[in-house]
C-alpha cells in the first residue's frame, strides 16, 4: 500500500514538473533599443541653467543638481556655473558656493592648468558681484596644519 502511494506521488510530481516547464529559446532574437531622444549640448545647458534660475529653489535641490552635474563626464559651461553660484547666494549658502568651486577645480583633473584659469576668467565678474572668494584667495589650496615631511627636513 505504501509502495503504491509513493509511485503515485512520483508520477504526480514528474507530471506536475513537466507541465510547469516552459520551453524558452536559448537565444533571444528580439532586441530592446532605447527610444529616448538624445539631448543636445545646448538643451543640456539650458535645462540646468533654467533649473538653477528657479526662484523657489532650495538648498537640497541645489546640492542634488550639483551632485548630478559632478556625476557627468564633463565640466559644465561657465553659464551653468554662474547660475549655480547665483542660486547658492540666493539661498545664502556661501559655503556651498565655495565647495562647488573646489569641486570644479578638482574635476579639471590633469588639465587643471588649462581649464581652471579659463573658468575663473569667465566667472570672475560674477564672483566679484556676489562677493564670493575663490578657494585660492581664501588659502584653501594650501594645507593649514600640515607637518613637514621628515624626509624633507
Amino acid at each position: 500500500m505504501f509502495r503504491l502511494a509513493v509511485r503515485a506521488g512520483k508520477c504526480m510530481a514528474t507530471g506536475f514538473s513537466q507541465a510547469v516547464k516552459v520551453n524558452q529559446p536559448a537565444i533571444s532574437s528580439s532586441r530592446y533599443y532605447s527610444h529616448a531622444v538624445e539631448e543636445t549640448d545646448e538643451e543640456f545647458d539650458r535645462r540646468y541653467e533654467r533649473f538653477f534660475n528657479r526662484p523657489d529653489i532650495d538648498g537640497w535641490e541645489i546640492r542634488k543638481a550639483i551632485n548630478d552635474l559632478q556625476g557627468h563626464d564633463l565640466i559644465p559651461e561657465p553659464k551653468i556655473v554662474i547660475a549655480a553660484l547665483k542660486a547658492c547666494r540666493r539661498i545664502n549658502d556661501y559655503a556651498l558656493a565655495v565647495r562647488y568651486l573646489e569641486a570644479l577645480k578638482d574635476k579639471s583633473g590633469p588639465k587643471v592648468n588649462e581649464i581652471w584659469p579659463f573658468m575663473l576668467q569667465e566667472i570672475q565678474p560674477t564672483l566679484k558681484e556676489l562677493g564670493i572668494l575663490t578657494p585660492e584667495e581664501m588659502g584653501y589650496d594650501k594645507p593649514e596644519l600640515a607637518v613637514k615631511d621628515v624626509y624633507d627636513m
